[in-house]
This record gives structure tokens, sequence and C-alpha cells, in this order.
């Protein structure tokens, strides 16, 4: 008789470790859906990770989540973000950056602080894909 559920390849003195991991990134999931410029979608996909080497109901119960499920799969799956995710994640950026370089108080300071922003912001125009999702009421 074999168990249906999938094992995880955690040695078992270290699955509560992954476990406790794993609700510490969703954690700073939580924190990256509230605070603006502090993203929250990177989180979820490592905690699922974290979860999967720990105990693979807490991957399930994060997954069945109506919103995070849905990116943590899209993810895994390489969906890519919707185009609207897309412009609201680089208006954050711009915004964090925009807010936060004058309080920089020197000048390389503010250029390197600029130059992140506008890197995080080409990496998600450019390579992340963009998911079409159908028209609504199709």
């Amino acid at each position: 008789m074999t168990d249906p559920a999938p094992r995880p390849d955690a040695p078992p003195r270290r699955r509560p470790l992954w476990v406790a991991a794993g609700f510490l990134l969703t954690g700073l999931g939580v924190l990256g859906l509230i605070l603006p410029g502090f993203p929250g979608t990177v989180w979820f996909v490592l905690a699922a990770a974290a979860f999967s080497k720990g105990d693979p109901r807490w991957e399930a119960w994060l997954l069945s989540r109506p919103i995070i499920g849905a990116l943590v799969r899209d993810y895994r799956a390489g969906l890519g973000m919707p185009l609207r995710a897309k412009w609201i994640a680089c208006t954050c950026i711009a915004l964090a950056v925009a807010f936060s370089v004058p309080r920089i108080p020197v000048l390389i300071g503010q250029v390197a602080w600029v130059l992140i922003g506008l890197a995080g912001v080409a990496y998600i125009t450019m390579k992340i894909p963009t998911r079409r999702d159908p028209p609504r009421g199709a």
C-alpha cells in the first residue's frame, strides 16, 4: 500500500524548520500586500517552496488561498504577470524611488537608488512575461 500524499524531500528533523520558514515568508508576503513598494508575490513563491519541503499540507493550504494561490500557480507555470499588476508594480517602484531619493544625503547614493529603481522597472517590463487575460464576459 502506497501513501498517496507526496513526501517532503527534506530530512524529518528539518521539516519543522521548513514549515517555520514558510510561515515567516508568508508573513513577509502579507506585508508585501499592505506596504507600497514592498513585493509580496516573491515571498509567497518562496513560502510555497519552503512548505513543499516541510509539509505538503501547508503548501496546499497556501495554494488554496484565493489571490495568493493564483499568483504562485501562475509563477510556477511561467504565465507571467497581468498587465495591470505590471503597471502597479512599476508605479510603486517609481513612487518609492521618488519619495526616498530626496532623503538620501549623498548624490552618488541618489544616483545609485534611481538606477536600482530603473533596473527593477526594466526587469518587470522586459523579462517577466505579460499574461493576457481573456476579456471579461468571454
